[in-house]
């Protein structure tokens, strides 16, 4: 365990956050590190640890004895003394004792036992984990928005036996080898006495119960899987990122309990010619030197289409004109953005004949009435 993070460092959390804070700091980083999404090597690894660490701190007993134990208090594996050599290195067997009374809340008195509660009803229900899936959608369907239809295949709540597995709920009855808890205690004996641990019941593998005749429709399973169609709506203004809810699509319950919800993250595909920044689309223009120059009007291209626009005389390469309530509408309710347009000025390389011979002319007339070419007084800069 010496090469394991702190759990509250692995969500980036402090010890004292709160079990929302906790869990929107896990949904960021399994976002982040999910397998289907980031291909960078360690991203599985981190995804993994990001796991880990969330299913200790979501559980409020497993949180409160990494809380008080560490790595130990979690970690089955430490049983035992593994975990604890270094009380045992100083302060004789007074100190050993006072290490057994502070975890196992008693002192070592004989071959007395130890008893570990978990406080949690394991048979009680629960919520299903939630997923994550990733939804790839065009430029112009996250500007408008759409609905988009999302095949799945679900495990649904049997709606005969509401999630039990019984025909009947005569058919239930309490498991006789844990009295319904869902867990039993275990006794080791060693040459400091018997310890006592709790675990997950072996006959109903924790649910307290025992179904004498199955549900005929989920055969005992207490859910069906179904192939289902759920219509997704996509809100105009959409990023990528972000991601939309779809309640009860997620992991099947425990023990009758709810199915999680389902996380769509949105990918919006780049676009040949518009860029997006926010709610600003942006677009380079062409023009030529002559329009530059002189002055033109053109019609311009935006995603409610075309749109003409002035350029006037004089226009530098690089200039920015903005066309309002041209961009994306946000997604919060407020007004459009705005389109930015960049000209772009080119030089034609393929000029005719005549028109090479004016551009001679142009320049001559140029050299005349300002007595130096722009290069030259360019020049004079440097000297």
């Amino acid at each position: 365990m010496a090469d394991k993070r702190d759990y509250y460092e692995v969500l980036g959390v402090s010890r004292s956050a709160t079990e929302d804070e906790i869990k929107k700091a896990y949904r960021k980083l399994a976002k982040k590190y999910h397998p289907d999404v980031n291909k960078e090597p360690g991203a599985e690894e981190k995804f993994k640890e990001v796991n880990e660490a969330y299913e200790v701190l979501s559980d409020s007993q497993k949180r409160a004895n990494y809380d008080q134990f560490g790595f130990a208090g979690v970690d089955g594996s430490a049983g035992g003394f593994g975990g604890f050599s270094q009380g045992f290195s100083s302060g004789g067997f007074d100190d050993l004792n006072d290490i057994f009374s502070s975890f196992f809340g008693g002192g070592m008195g004989g071959m007395g036992g130890f008893t570990s509660s978990r406080g949690r009803n394991a048979n009680a229900p629960r919520k299903g984990e939630d997923k994550l899936m990733r939804l790839n959608i065009s430029f112009m369907d996250a500007c408008f928005g759409k609905t988009e239809t999302i095949h799945l295949a679900v495990d649904e709540q049997c709606p005969d036996c509401k999630g039990s597995g019984a025909a009947s709920p005569s058919d239930i009855e309490t498991c006789s080898t844990c009295r319904g808890s869902g867990t039993v205690i275990q006794q080791q004996r060693t040459a400091f006495g018997v310890f006592q641990t709790q675990g997950q019941c072996p006959d109903c593998r924790g649910t307290g119960k025992k179904i004498r005749k199955v549900c005929p429709r989920c055969k005992g399973k207490g859910y069906e899987r179904k192939n289902t169609d759920v219509e997704v709506n996509i809100p105009a203004g959409i990023s990528s990122g972000q991601q939309l809810r779809v309640q009860g699509k997620g992991e099947r319950g425990y023990n009758g309990g709810p199915n999680g919800d389902l996380y769509i993250e949105i990918y919006v595909q780049p676009h040949e010619k518009f860029e997006r920044e926010g709610k600003n689309i942006y677009l380079e223009i062409p023009i030529s030197a002559v329009d530059a120059t002189l002055g033109c009007s053109i019609d311009v291209p935006t995603i409610h289409g075309d749109v003409t626009m002035k350029i006037p005389a004089g226009t530098q390469n690089g200039k920015q004109f903005r066309l309002k309530g041209k961009g994306v509408v946000d997604i919060r309710g407020g007004k459009e953005g705005d389109q930015i347009c960049t000209v772009n000025v080119r030089v034609d390389d393929n000029l005719s004949r005549k028109e090479k011979e004016l551009y001679r002319q142009l320049q001559e007339l140029q050299g005349t009435r300002q007595g130096e070419s722009i290069w030259e007084r360019f020049k004079k800069n440097f000297s």
